[in-house]
């Protein structure tokens, strides 16, 4: 008796609940609100794209001139900087060492100099001035003789012979100043075309000595990274002690002008026709689009580029070209920083 009456209730339960489950499975879910409302269209008709904010003068990856061992960092993130602050120096002691050996040089090179122009006649001139003296003494006794011969022959006491012959004596010494003087005479300019070459030499050398020293002092310098421009420390990735190469394997460090904040906006090809760079642009943080950030044109790259990937994978193929206007930003209600990610809408009507 209880079988026939509790079977058909379990049933007619097992039934129930199958109908409420099949109920309660196909009712439809509420739709959830979002996390984080999406920037919202702000015009009728608008050319949209995505923008990135960057500085105005662009990222600019610093690089070192020469590798070597970092020995120091000068500045740190968010600093700012004036065109030629030092950012960091590389190991320069084996510069150090080679400009004191080019100071080194150059030193001896001037002594040379002038121990060249202070030094005394050379030997080859000294026995061509003393047979001029020789010869200036001979020639004044010769003359003497010869006044006396005159002298003596107005009396006659000696013959008209002898006083030819110091007459003749008189001239012969004259003859002999004469080309001891001359042979005195080319020694000297040969002596000083040689001391002049020397010279020269000298001053070659002393010149070439002061440029092997300024080509160390600006190898030096050029161990020592300084600012290209005036602008903000963006980001740093590099430590003391760590070695940069050339090319450097990363990015050492960004800097940029942030004085005005630019927006780079993608706009894709097929949008193009509809561009108007006139006209009113607005862009909106991602994750807050009740903000607006009043725009104004700046330019346009000329040159349509193929979509970047968000993916990062390098296998990725794109078929997507975008081109690239850049605005600035005018004012901002928050901080936008370089990098961020903004939705840009540019009135089309």
């Amino acid at each position: 008796m209880l079988t026939r009456i509790a079977l058909p209730l379990i049933s007619i339960a097992m039934l129930c609940f199958a109908l409420i489950h099949v109920v309660s499975g196909n009712q439809t879910n509420p739709k959830l609100p979002p996390m984080v409302e999406p920037a919202k269209q702000p015009f009728a008709k608008t050319v949209a794209g995505a923008g990135i904010v960057e500085p105005k003068s662009e990222n600019i990856s610093i690089g070192a001139y020469l590798p070597g061992i970092v020995t120091e960092i000068m500045v740190k993130v968010n600093d700012t900087v004036e065109p030629g602050t030092p950012l960091f120096r590389l190991d320069d002691r084996h510069l150090a060492a080679d400009e004191e050996v080019k100071k080194a040089e150059l030193t001896i090179a001037k002594e040379e100099l002038k121990q060249l122009e202070q030094s005394p006649k050379p030997q080859e001139l000294l026995p061509l001035e003393a047979r001029v003296q020789e010869a200036k003494a001979v020639l004044a006794s010769a003359v003497d003789a010869s006044r006396r011969a005159n002298d003596l022959a107005r009396t006659g006491a000696i013959g008209e012979e002898e006083v030819v012959q110091r007459r003749n004596a008189e001239k012969t010494a004259i003859a002999q100043l004469a080309r001891a003087e001359a042979d005195l005479a080319l020694m000297k300019k040969e002596v000083e075309v040689v001391w002049e070459r020397q010279k020269d030499v000298l001053r070659s050398r002393i010149q070439l000595a002061e440029e092997r020293v300024r080509q160390v002092a600006v190898e030096r310098k050029r161990m020592i990274v300084t600012a290209p421009i005036r602008g903000k420390v963006l980001q740093k990735d590099l430590h003391v002690g760590e070695y940069v190469g050339i090319p450097a394997g990363r990015t050492l460090m960004v800097l940029g002008d942030t004085s005005t904040l630019h927006i780079r906006m993608d706009v894709d090809e097929a949008d193009i026709p509809r561009l108007n760079l006139k006209a009113e642009a607005i862009a909106s943080p991602r994750g807050n689009g009740e903000v607006k950030i009043p725009l104004k044109f700046v330019r346009v790259e000329p040159l349509v580029v193929p979509k970047k990937s968000l993916t990062g994978l390098g296998t990725e193929r794109v078929d997507t070209r975008v081109l690239q206007v850049i605005f600035a930003v005018q004012s901002t209600p928050q901080d936008l920083y370089v990098g961020q990610q903004l939705e840009v809408f540019l009135r089309a009507e």
